[in-house]
Formats: structure tokens, C-alpha cells, sequence
């Protein structure tokens, strides 16, 4: 059996809480393995585990849409019903316009005119019938179904009661008023969802495809590697590659969330998403689009809202339990004080509970919610923070410790010489010199650092002679001169009088005709920021800071103690750095999680052990986008600050909105059931509630850098 994931947008989708239902029912579906509804996005994803169940799972898929809400459109993704579908929503919308206004001028009529009650309840009842007669076909259809808690059904009942007990004018202004507010909410929705689009169009529209002395436009998913594409300034750089004509200065904001230009020129790496800001690049492509860095992070970003956070898991159950609770309490309004009080008139506990059905849908809660945690996931990207998914950011609000790897991480990973001791009359640059044209040949880190800081052109003529000594160093006949570059080992075996340096790194010791003329130090040098991200980690609350190296102990405590780790562990494998996470969590004073951030290029094991894995700077590395939870998309370790702030902020406004929608709600609920809180009062308690949710949530993408 061949297994197939299939997208379908639904269109029309306005109702968080319908998302919810129809995810769950899609899950039921017996050739379905995974199925998850994206609000935001509209999306709904299947992983179908038998390809040729698809066209019997598409139909079934339908019925269930069309079962919570018959006005949702279900089409295949970038399919051409989509595009022609749009049309047909325009025209919808224009005649659902014109309708609602005609029903509101016959509304405005009826209570303006004097007409005699029968007349009036003619004109109340046309109108009510233009402004909610979908809305009551919705919930007729839906009872037939036995589905009796959904929003239609409860507007609805209690318009149509209100029309019972003779309050004609209040049943079509409710219904007037909420039509009004499904219409804002509905601006607020989409607005939001342009929103986070935004932040994630990046992706590019064509390609310019050379073949021979011919440019072609072309879509990107249909350029091949080692095809060449020409990109003129202005242009995004649609696909992977290496410059083989020209130079430029690029534009990598919507990888890095950096504004830092790049400059490329023949050799150089570009990465697709790019933008190229002045110079004609000949780019010969790498990886295909599928493959490639920009379709990469949309894949991350589409996937991210399916790995839900416990606040959304528990509004989702809450919502579940919520209204049918809230119906029964209504029914035991209406019903149980007429028969209990003898003075109570069963009209007046009728509209009260009618107000009570109103508030009690919970919408609010189940649209704002997955909408602050999407917020806050497109406000990390554009930050340059890949997060894969809402449960992951929330964890970041509970941290315990974080690890950090050393080389790559905290340090740039590069060699260069940081020190030079000279004696015996000799000079810094004579020693460099000295050393850089015996080591010519070698390319050891340390001797291609050492050439690298002296800087100028070697001449290889001067090298008659060169010996590489495994475990000591090299042996070098220089100008007719002997000269000896390696380590102390190396001093003792030809009998030199050396002195022992006393610093950390490194060290080349060198030595001319059997006399020691100094040392050079070669470190790995720290990043700008390491300093301030471990400081900063501590002023948010984190418990410990650990290092993990696989280098020595001397330079592994040394660079601990400059950045101000308590914790170091060093000459550390790979697998003994997963042994040693395992012992940190095991260990930890609190049950906060544990994260580690690693450059990502041999941390994969790591990454995958870790509560939260971040990858560092690996938008290259494919088992580190595959084995980390977040990845940081430059070489900064302060990203990780800046990934907890933004978790801090979306978990402030996703409580917010819990705290505002559920008060509200309460309130508007014992207000209706006191007899204070008209059905006006209850329709603000459900809609109005909803859209000033919706638009608090955007506030979760708005991130300071």
C-alpha cells in the first residue's frame, strides 16, 4: 500500500470551533493515518495510508465539512476549482450584502411606522427571514443531523423565542446584530490570516531558466540541478545554489531576520528566499525546489500548528464540555422558577434563558487561541526563529536548564591565532613568518590559521624541505635553517630549552638551529553575543547554564569561566554528550524542561534527546532541521533569548484572551440569568468577545527584535 498526503483549503471556514469537529471526525476515518485543520491557513492535511482510498476519502472528507457547516467550499490545494472558486465567493458575498441591507431597511420600517400588529409582525418577520433565514436553515439541517450545540442552532432558538413571547423588534435586532458581528469577526479572522501570510511570502514566483543564449520564465518547481538561472537585482533568489557569474550584495532578511547584507561573488553559496539587491548573479542551481532552504522553512511553518500546545488542547476538551452545559443550565432557567416561585412569570425566565443560549457559544476561546500561538510562531520567524510547532513555543515559557554546545555554538568555530610570546631576540612577526612558511604545506586547522594571520603571500622556494612528525608537529628545512613548529613533545625530543606557556588553547612552540624562539597561541575565539545571551538567559530565570565539548578540559573550563557557566563538561563524544544530557535532566532541581542548542552539524543526536532541541545556524545541515524542535536560522546564541521572549509575550496574550472571553462570558451569563443583561448584552458576550480576542491575538506577531 502507498501511503499519499493530500491538502484541501476550505473555504469559508470562519468558525474555530467547526475546525476543531471536523479534525476529529476526519482522524475517525478508517484509511486515515493523520488529519489536522489548520484555522489560520484554512487547510485541511491528510495523510491517507492507501492511495487508492483517496477519491472515497475525498467524498467522505466532504460529507463531514458539509455536516458542520454547508456554506465551507472543500477544494484540493493549488488546484484550478480554487482559483475559479473565487469568483463564485465574490458574487456570494455581494448578494449576501445586498440582502442583509434590505432586511435592515425593513427592520429600520417596522419600528419607525405605525402599522397595526399584524402588519408589523409581516414586516418583522420578512426581515427576520432576509438577515438570519440562512442561519436558521443552517441549524434545521444540523437538527435533522442531531447536532443541536453548534452556533446557528442557538441564535436561532433563541430569536425564534423571542419572536414566541411577542418581543418581534429584539428577535430581528439580535439577529441583525449578530450577523453584523459574524461580518467583523469574520474581517478580524482574515485580516489576521493576511497577517501571517505576509510574514510568510517568501516563497518565489518563477525562475530565470538559461538554456543556451535563451531566457525562460519558469516555475520553480520545474528547474532542475545543475541548471543554470540568471536573477536581476530586485529579484528573490528562487532556488539553492553557487554563483558562477557575477557578484552581488543579498538581501537575507527573510531567512536570518537580519538586515545585515551578504555579499556573493563566483563560489559563493545563495540560498533561495534571498533577495539580490544590485549585481546580475549566474547562479547554477544546487537542490531542487522541494529541497530547497525557502521550502524548507514553509514546510516547518505549514506543519507548526499541528503539534498543538496544551493551552489549546485544554480549550478544545473545555469547549467540548462548555456549551452543552451551558444549554441544560438554560433550560433549567426557563423551566424551573416558573414552577418553584408562583409569582414568577414563565415569559420573563424564557428571555432570560434565551440570553443565556446566546452568550454560550464558545468561539472566542477556540479561534483566538490557535490564533496567538500562530501569531507568536510567524513573529519568531520573522525574527529568524523557526518554531515547529505552539506546544514547543509554550515550553519555552518552563525552562529549567539550557545546554549549550561549545564549538560552533558559543565559538565561531574557527581557528586563529590570539597570542604570540617571542625570546631570545626574536620578534612577533619574525616567529610568524617563521612558522607560516614552514607550515605552507600543511592543512591542519591550526597551520592554515597560522597562514591565514600572517597574512601575506608564502614563497614556496624557500621551503626546501618537510616533514610532518604525527603527535609532535612539523620538521622544516627553511632558507638553509631547521625549524621545528608543534608542541612541547616535539621541544623534548630534539633537546631544546624551552618554556612552557601558561595560557589556554593551542599552542606552537617553535624552534631555529636548535634554539627556542617562542610560541604561538591558536584558540577558537568567542562569539560577539555568547557573553550576553548566558547573561541574559540568567535575568529571565533559568535554573543552570551547562556546556558540553568534546575539547579539552584547560580550554573547555577556560571558555566556561569567561562566559560565566558554572557547569562544564568536556572531552565529551558524541554519545557521551547524550549520556550526559540524559544525567542533566535526570537531575534537574525543577520539572522545567531542558533545552539544547548546538550548531547542528554532528549535534543531531542530541538535539533529538533534548525537551527542546535548537538547531543553531543549520539552515544547510538536513539532520538537524529534521532532529531539532527550533532552529535558529543565524549564529547567534542570543536567538534563544529572544525565542523565550517571544514565548513569554504569546503566552501573555493567549492568557488574556482565555481570561477576557471566559469573564466576559461568566458575567454576561449571570447578568442574563439575574434579568440585567438583555439578549443585546449576550450577543456582545459572544461576538463582540470573539473579535476583540482575534484582534488581541495579532498582537503576537507584532515582535521587537
Amino acid at each position: 500500500m502507498k501511503s499519499i498526503k493530500k491538502q484541501f483549503v476550505l473555504e469559508g471556514l470562519c468558525c474555530g470551533n467547526c475546525a476543531v469537529k471536523i479534525e476529529n471526525d476526519v482522524n475517525k476515518l478508517e484509511s486515515v493515518s493523520f488529519a489536522f485543520v489548520d484555522f489560520v491557513s484554512k487547510t485541511l492535511t491528510v495523510d491517507i495510508k492507501d492511495i487508492e482510498k483517496l477519491e472515497r476519502l475525498t467524498q467522505q472528507a466532504k460529507g463531514i465539512v458539509k455536516r458542520y457547516d454547508h456554506n465551507i467550499i472543500m477544494i484540493e490545494k493549488n488546484s484550478r476549482k480554487q482559483a475559479a472558486n473565487k469568483n463564485n465567493k465574490d458574487l456570494k458575498k455581494r448578494v449576501n450584502h445586498i440582502r442583509l441591507i434590505i432586511g435592515a431597511i425593513l427592520f429600520v420600517l417596522g419600528l419607525t411606522l405605525s402599522l397595526d400588529k399584524g402588519a408589523k409582525l409581516i414586516i418583522f418577520l420578512l426581515s427576520y427571514a432576509l438577515i438570519g433565514g440562512d442561519i436558521v436553515f443552517g441549524a434545521a439541517q444540523e437538527l435533522v443531523k442531531g447536532r443541536v450545540f453548534d452556533e446557528n442552532f442557538l441564535m436561532s432558538i433563541a430569536t425564534i423565542g423571542a419572536f414566541a413571547i411577542g418581543e418581534y423588534p429584539e428577535g430581528v435586532a439580535v439577529m441583525l446584530f449578530y450577523q453584523v458581528g459574524e461580518a467583523l469577526q469574520k474581517l478580524a479572522v482574515n485580516r489576521s490570516r493576511k497577517s501571517i501570510s505576509a510574514l510568510m511570502d517568501i516563497k518565489p514566483e518563477y525562475a530565470n531558466l538559461k538554456k543556451g543564449d535563451e531566457i525562460i520564465k519558469v516555475p520553480p518547481e520545474e528547474v532542475n540541478t545543475g541548471d543554470l538561472i540568471i536573477i536581476k537585482p530586485g529579484e528573490k533568489v528562487p532556488l539553492d545554489g553557487i554563483v558562477v557569474e557575477g557578484s552581488s550584495v543579498l538581501d537575507t532578511r527573510a531567512l536570518t531576520g537580519e538586515a545585515m547584507p551578504r555579499e556573493v561573488f563566483p563560489d559563493s553559496q545563495v540560498l533561495s528566499a534571498s533577495i539580490n539587491q544590485n549585481g546580475l548573479l549566474t547562479v547554477k542551481v544546487t537542490k531542487k525546489f522541494g529541497e530547497s532552504a525557502v521550502s524548507k522553512i514553509l514546510e516547518l511553518i505549514e506543519n507548526a500548528g499541528s503539534k498543538k500546545a496544551p493551552t489549546e488542547n485544554f480549550i478544545t476538551k473545555f469547549a467540548k464540555y462548555y456549551t452543552p452545559i451551558v444549554v441544560l443550565a438554560a433550560i433549567a432557567t426557563a423551566f424551573i422558577p416558573p414552577l418553584i416561585v408562583p409569582s414568577a412569570a414563565f415569559s420573563v425566565w424564557v428571555y432570560r434563558a434565551l440570553a443565556f443560549l446566546v452568550v454560550s457559544c464558545p468561539c472566542a476561546l477556540v479561534i483566538s487561541i490557535p490564533l496567538g500561538f500562530f501569531g507568536g510562531i510567524g513573529g519568531a520567524s520573522k525574527n529568524g526563529i523557526l518554531v515547529k510547532g505552539s506546544n514547543f513555543l509554550e515550553a519555552l515559557n518552563n525552562i529549567d536548564t539550557v545546554v549549550f554546545d561549545k564549538t560552533g555554538t558559543l565559538t565561531k568555530g574557527e581557528f586563529s591565532v590570539t597570542e604570540i610570546n617571542a625570546v631570545n631576540g626574536w620578534t612577533k612577526d619574525e616567529i610568524l613568518s617563521v612558522a607560516a612558511n614552514a607550515e605552507s604545506l600543511s592543512n591542519h586547522p591550526i597551520a592554515l590559521s597560522i597562514q591565514k594571520a600572517y597574512g601575506n603571500d608564502i614563497d614556496k622556494n624557500k621551503l626546501s624541505q618537510q616533514e610532518e612528525i604525527a603527535g609532535y608537529g612539523i620538521r622544516a628545512l627553511l632558507n638553509g635553517k631547521t625549524v621545528l613548529a608543534g608542541n612541547g613533545k616535539l621541544m623534548d625530543s630534539e633537546n631544546i630549552a624551552w618554556q612552557a606557556a601558561e595560557t589556554v588553547g593551542s599552542i606552537v612552540y617553535v624552534a631555529v638551529d636548535g634554539v627556542f624562539a617562542g610560541y604561538i597561541v591558536v584558540s577558537d575565539t568567542l562569539k560577539e553575543d555568547s557573553k550576553k545571551a548566558v547573561k541574559e538567559l540568567k535575568s529571565l530565570g533559568v535554573k543552570q547554564i551547562v556546556m558540553l565539548t568534546g575539547d579539552n578540559k584547560e580550554e573547555g573550563e577556560d571558555i566556561a569561566n569567561k562566559l560565566g557557566i558554572e557547569k562544564a563538561y568536556t572531552q565529551l563524544l558524541p554519545y557521551e554528550k547524550v549520556e550526559k544530557l540524559e544525567e542533566i535532566k535526570n537531575n534537574k532541581a525543577t520539572k522545567g524542561k531542558v533545552v539544547f542548542v548546538g550548531d547542528g552539524i554532528n549535534d543531531a543526536p542530541v538535539l533529538a534527546s533534548a525537551d527542546i532541541g535548537c538547531a543553531m545556524g543549520a539552515l544547510g545541515s538536513d539532520a538537524a532541521i529534521e532532529a531539532a524542535d527550533i532552529v535558529l536560522m543565524t549564529d547567534e546564541p542570543s536567538k534563544i533569548v529572544s525565542a523565550i521572549k517571544i514565548a513569554k509575550r504569546t503566552r501573555r496574550i493567549v492568557h488574556q484572551n482565555i481570561v477576557f472571553a471566559i469573564g466576559v462570558k461568566v458575567i454576561t451569563l449571570i447578568l442574563a440569568a439575574a434579568g440585567v443583561a438583555t439578549m443585546w448584552e449576550a450577543v456582545f458576550g459572544d461576538v463582540g468577545v470573539t473579535v476583540l480576542a482575534v484582534i488581541n491575538s495579532i498582537r503576537a506577531m507584532r515582535t521587537k527584535k
